[in-house]
């Protein structure tokens, strides 16, 4: 157990360090990237692992994605990094929930195996962060614990996963595809198909969840002495405070509707947070030969349910009514749909969406074929539409909550009264301190308004 910590032992822990990140071109590697540059310019040498055709075209995708700053450059085993790494964060991963299974295999089970691997050769080695996600637990109801998975853990009783079983058949199913000649649209179906029913089958909702979770059971068996931290954020959200409240990236999304009961806890935690938190725990379990998981998540410590969101979603546009680009006149609000079932949703879709375009087929059928590509576009919106509710559905519905007894305790290590110039302390990590009516309020939706849209 170590002594107290504040913000300044934070800062000066990063003091002349070499630290590795994968997956600084996502949202959460950026603001870890410009955290760590901010508070500590004299970290000694960030490497950012990112994917390339070559160092020019990564060197590019730093300058655009990430900072713009010369100082980084891409990962190269020439640098003889065994010698100097002190600190790897290994954050890389594809966010896709229907993501190919070939594709999710490789980058967060795979690619865990092989960050531990590399680790092992490091012989400065600290520490070695690993970024999953609280969902890991699938769609299991009640308190979920800051635990780790054994290896072969399923959530469905009575089965077992083998991790190498599941790379054979990734591989014996792309041998088949080539051999047989299939398109790359029928080789991206296959895998997509394969890797949502392998998820089921051992009782994950989903590719994405599913893959992680077997990234973390081999991470927990190959460490050996690696002293290990797993992270398991809940849904990542825009900045509360620094270095820019309200800022954030992911999917462009419009809609009109939406899945959830709005009596329900939804658990959502800034992005900031989840950073500051990873960085004290650096500081705070530095070569310790232990593995240790925290849970970033707000669900137990400060739920907010999805009514409040409801309510500042209406109360902004109320106050801030978008323009009609037709006559410059404030355009007319509906507040949103909201079900808190599946079965709803398909009454409601099936009733206003698929039953015209039922009328639209037989149309086109009728009319020999004119109105083909309309019918086609409009099945095609629907067929995504319902995909995304599928996808969506175990998390906007999520019945569960996480417990973060760890992530408290490492809170209490913390000085409260550590603030810098601005009154703000550099590394808060509590949800308790968070209005979440202010939040969506005056943060996060005018930020997704500002950085999500055109």
């Amino acid at each position: 157990m170590i002594q107290e910590l504040d913000a300044d032992a934070v800062v000066e822990y990063f003091r002349g360090k070499n630290i590795l990140i994968t997956g600084s071109t996502g949202f959460l590697g950026k603001v870890l990237v410009e955290k760590i540059l901010r508070v500590q310019p004299y970290v000694k040498k960030l490497f950012l692992l990112v994917r390339a055709l070559d160092d020019g075209f990564a060197k590019q995708r730093i300058q655009t994605e990430v900072t713009g700053n010369k100082i980084f450059g891409i990962l190269k085993e020439k640098y003889e990094l065994f010698e100097h790494i002190d600190i790897i964060v290994n954050g890389a991963a594809t966010t896709n929930f229907f993501e190919r299974y070939d594709v999710a295999f490789d980058s967060k089970v795979l690619g865990a195996k092989h960050v531990c691997k590399f680790a092992k050769n490091c012989a400065k080695l600290k520490m070695l962060v690993h970024v999953s996600t609280a969902y890991v637990f699938g769609e299991q109801e009640g308190l979920q614990l800051e635990k780790p998975f054994l290896m072969g853990q399923t959530l469905k009783g009575g089965t077992h996963v083998d991790i190498e079983s599941e790379l054979k058949l990734i591989q014996d199913t792309w041998r088949e595809l080539k051999e047989n000649c299939s398109s790359e649209g029928a080789e991206k179906k296959t895998m997509k198909e394969l890797g949502l029913k392998r998820a089921r089958e051992f009782g994950w909702p989903n590719t994405y969840v599913f893959t992680k979770a077997m990234g973390e059971m081999l991470l927990g068996h190959l460490r050996g002495e690696l002293p290990v931290v797993i992270f398991r954020p809940s849904i990542i959200t825009s900045i509360l405070k620094e270095p820019l409240p309200g800022w954030t990236e992911g999917v462009r999304q419009t809609l009109s509707f939406f899945l959830a009961d709005l009596d329900s806890i939804m658990d959502v935690i800034p992005g900031d947070i989840v950073v500051n938190a990873m960085m004290v725990t650096m500081a705070a379990h530095s070569k310790e030969h232990a593995q240790t998981i925290y849970h970033l998540t707000s669900s137990l410590r400060n739920p907010a349910n999805y009514s409040l969101l409801a309510d500042s979603f209406h109360r902004y546009f109320l106050h801030n009514p978008p323009s009609s680009t037709k006559n410059g006149k404030p355009m007319r609000l509906k507040r949103m749909h909201f079900f808190s079932t599946v079965t709803r949703f398909q009454v409601y879709m099936a009733v206003k969406y698929k039953l015209p375009l039922q009328i639209l087929h037989l149309a086109n059928i009728a009319l020999c074929g004119v109105l083909s590509r309309r019918y086609k576009e409009l099945n095609r919106k629907y067929n995504y539409i319902m995909l995304l509710i599928e996808l969506y559905a175990p998390y906007t519905l999520y019945k569960g909550c996480f417990d973060d007894m760890n992530t408290e305790r490492l809170r209490m290590r913390m000085k409260k009264k550590e603030q810098d110039k601005n009154g703000a302390c550099h590394f808060y990590f509590d949800p308790k301190s968070i209005d979440w009516g202010d939040y969506f309020y005056r943060i996060h939706i005018p930020g997704a308004i500002k950085y999500l849209t055109n």
